[in-house]
């Protein structure tokens, strides 16, 4: 496990695999009748135990070992917030559609009000991370976590500020208002800054790893790529929805045109 093609090849496979398995899932609940979200985030939650339990199991191993515990928790935690969120159990305290010709600040605290309370678990969870990292010999799970945190914030931003490609064919029943939240255009201002920041992060991992060979900087350097790949996805015409519709069944009453919104892996 010390390999680091394993390493980065694993953190590849929990990536894509984790994604489709989040879609698979909470599409499964949109058929499944009133409480049926409710449900099924409530028997996940022994995988947030999981997360948890084997953050702290990973603190004091700094073996290549430590590392995947570390990252496969952070993960288990941040899959479990993102269920939650997908299944419309915790959103924002304003989980209505957009009104057209809403703009400006009006329009951004709208969006803000159906994503808040997500956003403030998601900040909530990276501090009680960092505080049970403090001092650890192996803070994998942290920078995990992290990374997945800035990437998601700015994939929400550039979807907020406008990209080229958007899919809404995942968006489960819960969250499709979502979609009129969304502007569809050529280029934002943070989209090259954003590129940036993950490019600049993804080079940071890659020193870290040529200095020391760390297992846990692969993992970080692949999650951080990936990261950056999303973030083309928004705005090169590529069929990224490929890659997770193996697992979620075709509608029969799916339009064959839509607008593209892009679906982000985990």
């Amino acid at each position: 496990m010390a390999n680091p093609w394993i390493a980065a090849l694993s953190a590849l496979f929990v990536w894509w695999f984790s994604t489709g398995a989040l879609l698979f899932s909470v599409k499964r609940a949109d058929s499944g009748g009133p409480g049926a979200h409710r449900a099924l985030v409530l028997l996940a939650l022994p995988l947030l135990f999981i997360g948890v339990y084997g953050l702290f199991r990973s603190l004091s191993d700094d073996e290549s070992w430590g590392a995947y515990i570390g990252f496969l928790s952070a993960l288990a935690i941040w899959g479990w917030i993102e269920l939650a969120f997908l299944c419309g159990v915790i959103t924002g305290p304003a989980p209505q559609a957009c009104p057209p010709g809403c703009a400006g600040l009006e329009r951004f605290l709208r969006a803000f009000g159906t994503i808040a309370w997500h956003e403030m678990l998601l900040v909530a969870a990276l501090l009680g991370i960092a505080a049970a990292t403090q001092g650890a010999e192996n803070t994998t799970a942290l920078w995990t976590f992290a990374v997945m945190f800035f990437a998601r914030v700015s994939a929400k931003l550039n979807l907020f500020f406008g990209v080229p490609h958007i899919n809404t064919e995942f968006l489960p029943a819960p969250l499709a208002h979502l979609a009129s939240h969304f502007r569809r255009r050529a280029m934002n201002a943070l989209f090259p800054i954003s590129i940036t920041l993950l490019s600049m992060a993804t080079f940071c991992w890659l020193e870290r790893i040529y200095t020391t060979g760390g297992i846990e900087f692969v993992l970080l350097a692949a999650l951080t790529a990936l990261a950056l790949l999303e973030h083309w996805f928004m705005v090169l015409p590529l069929p990224d929805e490929k890659l997770w519709r193996w697992m979620i069944p075709a509608r029969k009453d799916t339009p064959k045109t839509m607008i593209r919104e892009e679906p982000h892996g985990f």
